[in-house]
């Protein structure tokens, strides 16, 4: 077999093409994994997928036809239904997120930022003044943070104790804050439909969860009724932390994943435990 040039370029061609398809289903796949909903609507779509195929095989023509009915039809339902959702999607891809939309904090800064968020709570939850703190992560908050009051300060407890002080105007709102700046003040968030959430749970913790749920974002609650602590992150409430469980887990998800990062992160650590 002769090896042309025509030949090289062909195959190179096809290693291309099935490249970016495998690309193209990596985001998908990632996005669906940082959105509880996505996650629930891709594991729906694999039982069909596999109902149709175990009736096929069963020969179940009823249930056959009504599966091909709801394969024809069902995206069109899914594009309606979950159109925010398919937005948010692409909005993350026209801002780039797979070049590194946001700051990579360094240890000091991430040991920082914690220090800050930790001690606020901590001044808050003896004060009884309820807060509502959310990190970005990956998945962009741009579009809480456009209907929001902009601040774009450096990240100080002062300032957020400030702000969540009672009859200040941004005091019910949410803060977001962006690698180690706080963004802006007064956020809105959905609040979760969880009915498996506690009803004694005011619009905070459900603001909390609903965005937790939207995206990956990590959202702290000061309560105002109780003084409870509170961390809602991967469309999961934590309730009543201690202030030594909210400093730890922050800790943990706000750890880079990369393996080049870890043992950094394990020396930060145990600086930290030597330092108190």
């Amino acid at each position: 077999m002769v090896i042309t040039f025509t030949t090289v370029i062909t195959i190179i061609k096809k290693i291309i093409d099935v490249s970016i398809v495998w690309l193209i289903f990596y985001i998908i796949l990632k996005n669906i994994r940082n959105s509880v909903k996505l996650t629930l609507l891709f594991k729906g779509v694999v039982f069909v997928i596999v109902v149709k195929l175990i009736s096929d095989w069963c020969g179940f023509t009823t249930v056959g036809l009504i599966l091909e009915y709801v394969i024809m039809y069902g995206p069109l339902a899914l594009i309606v239904i979950f159109q925010p959702e398919i937005r948010n999607i692409l909005e993350q891809l026209g801002r780039n997120q797979l070049l590194g939309r946001h700051k990579v904090l360094t240890v000091d800064e991430r040991e920082r930022l914690v220090y800050e968020i930790v001690n606020a709570m901590d001044y808050l939850r003896k004060q009884r003044i309820g807060a509502l703190i959310v990190i970005e992560r990956d998945i962009s908050l741009g579009n809480y943070i456009d209907k929001a009051k902009k601040i774009y300060a450096d990240i100080s407890s002062d300032l957020l104790i400030s702000i969540f002080f009672p009859n200040n105007p941004l005091h019910d709102g949410g803060v977001i804050i962006q690698g180690n700046r706080i963004t802006c003040a007064g956020a809105v968030f959905p609040t979760s439909s969880n009915s498996k959430l506690n009803k004694r749970l005011g619009t905070r913790h459900r603001a909390a969860l609903g965005i937790a749920e939207e995206t990956d974002a990590i959202s702290l609650v000061v309560s105002e009724e109780t003084g409870r602590l509170s961390i809602a992150v991967k469309g999961e409430l934590f309730y009543n932390l201690s202030l030594d469980d909210v400093r730890m887990m922050l800790i943990d998800e706000l750890r880079p994943k990369s393996d080049s990062d870890y043992e950094e992160d394990l020396d930060e650590e145990e600086i930290y435990e030597e330092n108190n």
